[in-house]
């Protein structure tokens, strides 16, 4: 079974244009990050502030974010204390 997304703008959210977005059900959305490098507190900061732009344009909507990166372990605790939830690709 294939799968249906659908993916978004990240204009809609006045996000940068290379983030990728996609829209896993309709109060669902996910912050794809397909690379090899390890996701640091850099940059769970910054997706932070991504997933806080999300909320201001839909304050009911529930984010996530999916890579195949590997995490560090103290970033996935400050994403998982912000509910954020990380899924692998």
């Amino acid at each position: 079974m294939k799968r249906h997304d659908h993916y978004i703008d990240p204009n809609k959210f006045f996000l940068n244009k290379r983030v990728v977005l996609r829209q896993e059900a309709s109060n669902h959305i996910a912050i794809i990050i397909n690379r090899k490098s390890r996701i640091i507190m850099k940059d769970g900061l910054r997706i932070l502030e991504q997933v806080n732009h999300i909320h201001e344009a839909l304050p009911s909507a529930k984010v996530s974010v999916e890579t195949n990166a590997p995490v560090c372990s103290k970033t996935n605790q400050f994403l998982f204390d912000n509910h954020i939830i990380i899924t692998k690709l």
